[in-house]
């Protein structure tokens, strides 16, 4: 674990980034939100016997592992943002303002069906981008490198999309889709941000601020502290900005958590700057497999990230099974790969004298974690856990 000793931490956000994931911003998500069938705010489960092994006051687990049909919180960023810019362009050619409410109506759809939609994924962001342009009428594009299980391509594909296999990792897909996008006049949306491409990348991260919304529509009271997983830090971003502009001084400390073998937010951290890290071996933390960070979640963490860490990859299994098979009247959890790496970050800090004095993790801490996807490749899951996402399901109600 790395305090952040980074110049800019706590100083407030930039004008851009506090706009993008303010109340206005938020609210603006969640009205398009409810104009998506389907839509309901995720289940928050409190998981007292569990918060009592650990040394803390409460442990709250918002669980996105439901959202919207994929399974994964990452249905919130790029569906908003493939609907924001369908009407923004609806807009423009139809000279007036367009709400979400026309979003099925045969000139807006018109319009959309000559967009197409492109975006690099491990998985989830694709599939949320695909099912976003078959919700405008628009086409999609999605670029999946070496490392995408055929599994999780197939859920892609099945929400349309045109399926784009490349060489190389998660880093090289963002790269091609990019050239690929600029050649033939597409509009790329992704989760990662680069010099001169921070807009789009901004409404990606204003949609996931919802999850901060509901969450904490259904906490007693506001958490002390977050553990927050990162890819390229977009989510964590996102969630740790709405908190501080939320909260202000008395937001909650914001410790990032990566897999140990793809923590280009921590290596960034180390450096004072955003740093690529080398490629190495694979994660089972695949959705978090991501070596250069997001410049405009940089930006963000920079100030509001206090500790960064990285866990193992029997870290995230063995969370993976406790969430499936908790003690006491604890609820079983769904959590995929990576979704439960925010809370291996909780346990392994719990568990060290060190890190939780420099925490300052005790009895009257309140947890918020985030479940960020269930079972999104359910015969992965069902190798890692020994039971099937369903048979979890079934087997253990939220008390």
């Amino acid at each position: 674990m790395l305090l952040n000793q980074c110049p800019e931490h706590n100083q407030p956000l930039v004008a851009a980034d506090a706009a993008a994931l303010g109340i206005a911003g938020v609210e603006q998500a969640e009205h398009y939100l409810k104009a998506r069938d389907g839509h309901a705010a995720t289940p928050m489960r409190a998981l007292p016997e569990l918060a009592g092994e650990l040394g803390i006051g409460s442990l709250h687990v918002k669980d996105e592992g439901k959202r919207l049909g994929l399974s994964s919180f990452k249905a919130l960023g790029g569906a908003y943002a493939v609907m924001r810019l369908v009407l923004e362009e609806a807009g423009k050619r139809l000279g007036r303002a367009v709400d979400v409410g026309e979003i099925g109506d045969a000139s807006v759809r018109a319009i959309a069906a000559q967009m197409t939609f492109c975006c690099a994924t491990d998985g989830n962001h694709g599939r949320s981008v695909a099912q976003g342009a078959g919700l405008v009428g628009a086409r999609s594009m999605v670029f999946v490198h070496a490392g995408v299980s055929r599994e999780r391509v197939a859920a892609i594909a099945r929400f349309g999309a045109e399926m784009v296999r490349v060489e190389g990792g998660y880093d090289h897909s963002v790269r091609e889709a990019a050239r690929v996008a600029a050649e033939r006049g597409w509009t790329v949306v992704s989760d990662t941000s680069w010099p001169g491409y921070e807009r789009i990348p901004g409404l990606v991260m204003q949609g996931y601020t919802v999850v901060v919304r509901e969450a904490l529509r259904h906490m007693p009271e506001p958490p002390t502290h977050v553990f927050l997983q990162a890819g390229v830090g977009g989510f964590a971003a996102a969630i740790a900005g709405h908190l501080a502009i939320l909260f202000g001084a008395q937001r909650p400390k914001v410790i990032v958590v990566e897999p140990a073998r793809a923590a280009c937010i921590y290596a960034s951290a180390e450096a004072g700057r955003p740093v690529k890290i080398p490629h190495g071996q694979p994660t089972v933390m695949a959705m978090l497999e991501c070596h250069e960070p997001s410049l405009v979640a940089w930006r963000v963490l920079s100030r509001l990230g206090d500790a960064f860490m990285t866990v193992d990859e029997e870290d995230a299994v063995a969370v993976m099974n406790r969430l499936a098979r908790p003690a006491g009247n604890d609820p079983a959890i769904v959590s995929g790969e990576s979704g439960g790496a925010g809370l291996a970050g909780l346990i392994r800090a719990a568990g060290d004298k060190g890190m939780r004095g420099a925490l300052g993790l005790g009895s009257n801490s309140r947890v918020l974690i985030i479940n960020s996807e269930g079972a999104t490749d359910p015969g992965r899951y069902a190798e890692l856990v020994g039971m099937a996402p369903e048979d979890v399901a079934r087997a253990r109600q939220p008390a």
